[in-house]
């Protein structure tokens, strides 16, 4: 049984896969649900600090490499002006874009977009993790069929 929590785990840290992928295989493993949902937030949060932190860093190295150099540079700059006009809705924004449960919308890309407009580590990895936790929420709901089921009385 451990063993299953421990993949569940690693997977929810797995960029694209996130907790997205994590709790709807734990409920088809029919596992504990508050359990597996505390497992999966862990997991697809546990990297969010290193990415913020780091992910500038990587950007700007992509920046100099000589074929994919400009396509990164481009995305810094427009990142770096962006970041001046933006005020507190930025948190906002990041909070929404991590909770909505859609492909590459997850606490990866949007610790990436922290990094990259410079958000404090504090306030950045907050949006995130309460991101996280509301698409957790959304995720458990939809693999447990509760969408399926709300679906299916408005179809009678």
């Amino acid at each position: 049984m451990f063993t299953k929590y421990l993949l569940l785990f690693l997977l929810s840290m797995v960029p694209i896969i996130e907790l997205r992928g994590a709790i709807p295989v734990a409920v088809g493993w029919d596992l504990n649900l508050p359990l597996s949902y505390l497992v999966s937030v862990i997991g697809n949060i546990l990297p969010v600090p290193f990415i913020i932190l780091f992910g500038k860093f990587i950007l700007s190295k992509l920046a100099g490499v000589k074929k994919i150099g400009p396509f990164f540079q481009k995305i810094i700059d427009r990142a770096d002006r962006k970041a001046k006009t933006l005020g507190k809705a930025e948190l906002w924004g990041l909070y929404l874009f991590v909770a909505i449960p859609l492909p590459g919308t997850g606490a990866w890309t949007g610790a990436l977009i922290a990094a990259i407009l410079r958000l404090r580590l504090k306030n950045a990895f907050f949006a995130i993790a309460m991101g996280v936790i509301t698409a957790g929420v959304i995720m458990l709901l939809v693999s447990l069929g509760v969408f399926s089921g709300i679906d299916f009385l408005f179809n009678l």
